[in-house]
């Protein structure tokens, strides 16, 4: 553990974030987390600002001719521990300041589970929804070329987030391999398998978030069977998620919402069908399921107040607040978004006695399993999606007992313990290789 006896005070950053933003929040419980190993300032004050920020210019040409340009971002928090790894978000409300917590909390939670990668994060600020297929195309090789000088299989691997997937990934990966002038499978994560991409992939972070749900629940002397569980986001994490608490662990799935509908049945829903719907409706959305009268349909923010045994927040940041978390009546809290819960929330939901497993372990499976996409395609020896799950489950157990045990010695609360452990790991890494030059 790195511990000094000088406390140090507040370390500037570039920028003065936003009180309760995704970077606030991500700052502020960073520091606590420092402030618990007593780190050097010099140590605080790298950990704080990220390496590397590029901000583009993302020109494209529209189908009816005209041009559009767009602004894209990529941050590298921290190479300390290896090769920087992060997704690519396309959302209206992308900024920088929100790229930056992104790449934090990747640094974080690769270091949490010991992998060997550092944190980044990317976006455009863009509605993807009002493209075409050939826009997003011409978006996403635009930008691709835009942020490559950053790019590289051992600098800098992205992946899809928020409103991309494997069918971005194929984009940028053609596109660099392209520019390099030979196939890069390992320059991306998420890819179609036929390109390169793993089995499991598409699943991971939702598997991850089930797996984290079931491990905290059986350490509480709780068996999963019949527990009830409420979704916020509807999207794959929450999809997966949903899916594999009700069929592999028989959690009844009494809620579920996304940005156009909350659907609730406290006897359970069917999510088979619910499923089948939101795969063949307009915008993979809710919206038109359950017209039969089969579900009440609520307020996504009544959703989060629901007397639930588990809550997976799996949405977008800063959905439990202040101003809601007294109202919170779920036992425990999953985070499968990034940043859902903001730092003035979690104080309140640790004084109500609400575990929260934090979003630096919960939704750790997608970079896990991405992990192991990066290391198939450097070796060209892939493996089928048994062994996949079995070394998620293995990896995401083994970091959750660390994270678990950690806590009890510390008398931690689990998101301080995953912060401090994540931190020390990080501080660490930059102590052992020091300065250069």
């Amino acid at each position: 553990m790195t511990v000094l006896t000088k406390a140090p005070p507040q370390v500037p950053v570039s920028s003065t974030p936003a009180r309760g933003s995704m970077l606030a929040t991500a700052l502020a419980q960073l520091d606590s987390a420092c402030d618990c190993l007593k780190l050097d300032d010099g140590l605080r004050a790298i950990i704080r600002q990220p390496e590397r920020e590029l901000t583009v210019a993302v020109p494209i040409r529209r189908d009816d001719g005209t041009v559009s340009v767009f602004t894209g971002y990529r941050v590298q928090h921290s190479s300390a521990r290896g090769p920087c790894k992060g997704g690519i978000r396309y959302h209206p409300r992308v900024d920088m300041d929100e790229v930056r917590a992104l790449a934090m909390l990747m640094t974080l939670k690769c270091a949490v589970v010991n992998l060997p990668f550092g944190g980044a994060k990317g976006g455009v600020t863009v509605d993807p929804a009002l493209l075409s297929d050939g826009e997003l195309e011409r978006l996403t090789r635009r930008y691709a070329a835009m942020i490559l000088p950053l790019l590289g299989g051992k600098r800098d691997i992205p992946a899809p987030d928020v409103n991309t997937g494997e069918r971005t990934m194929a984009w940028l990966m053609d596109t660099i391999s392209m520019l390099e002038g030979h196939l890069v499978r390992e320059i991306a994560t998420g890819k179609p398998i036929a390109l390169g991409g793993s089995e499991g992939r598409s699943e991971a972070t939702g598997r991850g978030v089930a797996i984290a749900a079931v491990e905290m629940l059986r350490r509480l002397g709780r068996d999963p069977q019949g527990l009830s569980v409420a979704v916020q986001g509807f999207g794959n994490v929450g999809q997966y998620a949903a899916n594999i608490l009700a069929a592999e662990y028989g959690c009844k799935v009494v809620a579920l919402s996304d940005v156009s509908d909350a659907l609730h049945n406290p006897n359970g829903l069917d999510l088979q069908a619910v499923t089948a719907h939101v795969r063949h409706s307009p915008g993979h959305l809710l919206a038109g399921y359950g017209l039969n009268g089969c579900v009440d349909h609520i307020a996504n923010a009544d959703l989060l107040t629901l007397e639930v045994d588990v809550l997976i927040p799996a949405a977008i940041e800063n959905q439990i607040t202040a101003q809601n978390a007294d109202d919170i009546r779920a036992g425990v809290i999953v985070e499968g978004a990034n940043g859902p819960t903001t730092f003035e929330a979690d104080a309140i939901l640790k004084d109500r006695g609400i575990t929260v497993v934090p979003d630096i372990v919960a939704n750790a499976g997608g970079v896990i399993v991405s992990y192991f996409e990066w290391v198939q395609d450097l070796q060209s020896f892939f493996w089928g999606a048994e062994e996949v799950r079995a070394q998620l489950g293995s990896t995401l157990r083994r970091a959750f007992q660390e994270v678990w045990a950690f806590a009890g010695r510390g008398g931690y609360d689990m998101r301080t313990a995953a912060y401090v452990l994540a931190v020390d790991r990080v501080a660490s890494a930059i102590q052992q290789r020091g300065l250069f030059p």
